[in-house]
């Protein structure tokens, strides 16, 4: 039989009551200063801990962005199992606290929500036909999400992101640069790496957008591509390399392409939006100000004027959120394109019921 752990007034000794862990294993050093409380505790929760989530997951506890990662799920059994796999990779991690419930209020003071519950998108199903399956989960989502963290960034994963990043900024009552989808990060990523791939160069060193809707309606900013700081337009003209617009349409209809045929082969996506996520994470909880394609609210911006839309754009993000838009000059082609992209998804709100 053995024997409850009980707590010794002496020090820890090996006997019938076993090893006492509740002593401290170090000698104590005197006249130490308190702890500094001048370091922020960073806190983010995820909300659904399917395949997407839990990449997300992973990622952030392996690239240390988090003193605290929340995990939400709906189903009790897995959300514990998820959490005791990660709680056991604690050894091989950076030090993070890891916790875990079907009650909201476990995400309280989350410095960014992440939000990835939702129905799965079926092969061949467009991301905008995932809109009602997803808009009454979101009701019961998004309002305990603001309510327990009252001061958070949300950032929207579920598809079609850009319509559920607006659901989320209505349902929360947040301002609007702290509502943000994960929109076109992991397509201009995409496209960057075909770009790349064509040209065989490194993808950090291709600069490359692709704005508008994440999915079908899409825009390729060609126009602002550059290569190691060359505009690649311009590239191609002086080195007499010709191509045609079909051409360039055929590459960005490749990175649409790209998540279907991920989720033909294999069921579902994962891994490249497991590091989009991170990606905009460490962007906004070190302020570092970078600029992502984005889901935002477009109002105002590349002449989308008197509508409350949201679709990607290169914006700057940091600690507060969405810190602006950048103004990229457009051709008089890419802004009509983004413009019938933001009627795209216009054209799905106008369904919605709140």
């Amino acid at each position: 039989m053995v024997e409850p752990m009980h707590k010794s007034s002496s020090s820890s000794t090996l006997g019938p009551g076993g090893l006492d862990l509740t002593e401290s294993f170090f000698k104590p050093i005197s006249h130490t200063a308190p702890p500094s409380t001048t370091k922020r505790h960073t806190k983010i929760s995820v909300i659904g801990v399917g395949n997407v989530g839990m990449a997300i997951a992973q990622t952030i506890l392996t690239q240390d962005l988090a003193d605290e990662l929340t995990l939400v799920d709906a189903i009790a059994h897995k959300l514990r199992g998820e959490m005791l796999d990660l709680q056991h990779a604690a050894a091989f991690l950076p030090r993070t606290k890891i916790t875990a419930d079907v009650d909201y209020a476990v995400t309280a003071g989350s410095d960014i929500c992440i939000v990835t519950a939702g129905a799965r998108q079926i092969p061949g199903e467009s991301r905008l036909n995932l809109m009602q399956r997803n808009l009454a989960l979101f009701k019961m989502i998004i309002p305990p999400l603001a309510k327990y963290s009252p001061d958070s960034i949300l950032l929207i994963v579920s598809n079609p992101v850009d319509v559920l990043s607006y659901v989320a900024w209505k349902l929360s009552g947040f301002p609007a640069n702290r509502v943000i989808g994960s929109g076109t990060n992991l397509d201009s990523s995409r496209f960057r790496f075909l770009i790349a791939d064509h040209l065989d160069v490194n993808a950090q060193d291709v600069q490359a957008f692709i704005v508008g809707e994440h999915g079908d309606s899409s825009v390729a900013l060609w126009s602002s591509i550059s290569v190691g700081g060359v505009p690649l337009l311009s590239l191609l003209e002086r080195e007499q390399i010709a191509y045609e617009k079909e051409t360039l349409e055929k590459i960005r209809k490749e990175v649409v392409q790209g998540a279907y045929e991920v989720i033909n082969l294999k069921g579902y996506t994962s891994w490249a939006i497991g590091y989009s996520a991170a990606n905009l994470a460490r962007s906004l909880l070190r302020d570092q100000r970078k600029i992502h394609p984005v889901s935002v609210l477009a109002k105002g911006f590349y002449g989308i004027e008197g509508v409350e839309v949201f679709l990607s754009l290169p914006a700057q993000l940091g600690r507060g959120g969405v810190l602006g838009v950048i103004n990229t000059d457009l051709t008089e082609y890419e802004a009509q394109q983004l413009q019938n992209s933001a009627k795209t998804i216009l054209e799905v709100q106008s369904h919605l019921e709140f």
